[in-house]
């Protein structure tokens, strides 16, 4: 009685259908659009001299958190994969606002869909 609906919902967005996804955005701004699960350690094996890090979890004076190599991305989460060398080093205000721009810029551009 009645209908089935998924967990998964879409949304419609600018007269488009937006699927559920995890975003993840390259230090140099190149941003990858998951619509499947998919972990972390998939992730850095493509980029082995990379760490990622979730969004919320970065703080300006605080070095970003590493997410552990079985964490599944999560839909709906951006996600930045940053460069091992900047592993150490505190986010600064600066460092922030940089990323934020990357994850914002080009939002009607074309993703990597996975």
């Amino acid at each position: 009685m009645g209908t089935c609906a998924s967990s998964h919902l879409t949304t419609k967005q600018s007269g488009s259908i937006k699927f559920p996804s995890a975003e993840v955005v390259h230090h140099d701004g190149r941003r990858q659009e998951f619509r499947r699960w998919i972990t972390a350690e998939e992730i850095l094996s493509l980029h082995p001299n990379c760490y990622l890090c979730n969004s919320d979890s970065m703080v300006i004076n605080s070095n970003a958190p590493q997410l552990p190599k079985d964490h599944v991305l999560q839909f709906g989460q951006i996600y930045f994969l940053l460069p091992l060398s900047k592993s150490h080093t505190p986010l600064s205000l600066q460092d922030l606002c940089a990323l934020a721009i990357k994850a914002s810029t080009g939002v009607n551009n074309c993703f990597d869909y996975y």
